[in-house]
């Protein structure tokens, strides 16, 4: 699909209409379009926006995304941010705006999401063994000249069964060898000698062409600096084996890839001392929750944490939920729960406490479990908190709060709601 359909695509967003499939949108809006909505300018607590409501910050969103584009063009980096994380196209393409090189997704219905949206360039950070699924990427291949797909592969079972799947295709599908983290990690070829076998197997298959190596190095056991560090460079010196081998003849440039977001640090350093090689060699990062960043499990991680000279990520998530039950000094339960926000990694954290327009820390209140539709509080005697206070909750692993939520007000500072961002799970 062509970048200006991928645009009108974009504007026939802003035509959507408001109704009960969205989650804490003003019961008055009604029948509006998003960009009627929008254009209103409505206030996030007093627009008539109900609990429980996620909104993300429009100055902390817009950091973030500034700063990646500056880190991977300061350590020489091709960015290619994973889109899993938000499923937004709007994002997709203001990620595009700030220097990416393409969308990083994991399954073909992204893929089939972002192509709507008109997104040419996908990395996709799995194994594709779907016939059907090879067979339509095949075809927008075909029917598009400026659209690249590059996928994982990493057994010769899965060349072949990609390779059966995509006969009689005009353009071989791009695929890297993909290197597992280590023994028990997640998916990809555990040992040289397989990742060797694997590119020879892509090598002779008509439907496809090896042009590079990836990795994950979030699933190395027991992360630390030395041990992702070793990793990386066991990729790099995969990429650098293979290409003596002669197995990078059709690339026209070299594709070495890992970088989620607990360790980019690592990988631009290691990065960095890849070796010349028979071809250009395209260092693509994907590192993709720094978009709204969090408040728990990689605020923590960040490598920005690390090397503090670089910035520092943002978080720009906060729910919004509301007390409506007080039922002791020492418990206070909120209408926000499982259904609202993340939880497969740290329950939410409470931030601030609002009260007739006035905002404060939410000293003495600690969230520590979640139901369906409830979170439950823990009070101490310094936490003022009544039935009707609105509390606002960082959220930890951006990875699972966007899939809950299909449009999510954008608010200034103050609260001035300015965008909505339309999430495709």
């Amino acid at each position: 699909m062509a970048l200006d359909a991928g645009t009108e695509a974009l504007a026939k967003l802003a035509e959507e209409h408001v109704d009960h499939r969205f989650k804490g949108l003003p019961p008055d809006a009604y029948g509006l379009t998003v960009a009627e909505l929008a254009g209103g300018r409505r206030n996030l607590f007093t627009g008539g926006f109900t609990t429980p409501v996620l909104a993300l910050s429009a100055e902390r969103l817009a950091h973030n995304l500034r700063l990646m584009e500056t880190y991977a063009d300061r350590h020489g980096l091709a960015f290619a941010p994973h889109g899993k994380t938000s499923m937004a196209p709007q994002l997709f393409h203001r990620q595009l705006e700030h220097g990416a090189w393409g969308i990083t997704l994991a399954v073909p219905h992204q893929v089939r999401v972002a192509r709507a949206f008109g997104i040419r360039r996908i990395f996709l950070a799995n194994e594709l063994v779907d016939a059907a699924a090879l067979r339509w990427i095949a075809a927008e291949q075909d029917a598009d000249p400026d659209f690249r797909l590059v996928c994982y592969v990493d057994s010769v079972r899965g060349v072949e069964l990609m390779d059966a799947a995509l006969a009689g295709a005009a353009r071989p599908l791009d695929v890297v060898v993909e290197l597992a983290a280590g023994q028990g990690a997640r998916t990809g070829a555990r040992t040289e000698a397989e990742c060797a076998a694997v590119a020879g197997a892509v090598t002779a298959a008509a439907g496809l062409r090896l042009v590079g190596v990836a990795g994950y190095e979030g699933e190395v056991p027991d992360a630390d600096p030395e041990r992702v560090r070793a990793y990386l460079r066991g990729l790099v010196a995969l990429a650098a084996g293979l290409d003596e081998r002669g197995l990078f003849q059709e690339a026209g440039e070299i594709v070495v890839s890992a970088g989620g977001s607990a360790w980019f640090d690592a990988v631009a350093d290691v990065f960095a001392e890849i070796p010349a090689l028979s071809r250009p060699v395209l260092k693509l990062l994907r590192s993709g929750a720094y978009v709204s960043h969090d408040d728990g499990h990689y605020r923590e991680l960040t490598p920005f944490n690390r090397v503090p000279e670089e910035g520092a990520l943002e978080p720009a998530f906060r729910l919004w939920s509301q007390v409506v039950s007080r039922p002791s000094p020492e418990q206070a339960f909120t209408n926000a729960g499982k259904r609202d926000a993340a939880y497969d990694l740290h329950l939410p954290f409470a931030q601030v406490v609002r009260r007739d327009g006035t905002e404060r820390p939410a000293t003495g209140v600690t969230v520590t479990g979640l139901s369906d539709q409830h979170a439950w509080l823990r009070t101490a005697g310094d936490a003022d908190l009544r039935v009707g206070d609105w509390v606002g909750m960082g959220l930890s692993h951006p990875c699972t709060s966007f899939d809950k939520w299909q449009l999510i007000p954008v608010a200034e500072a103050d609260g001035t709601v300015v965008d909505y961002i339309r999430t495709f799970f």
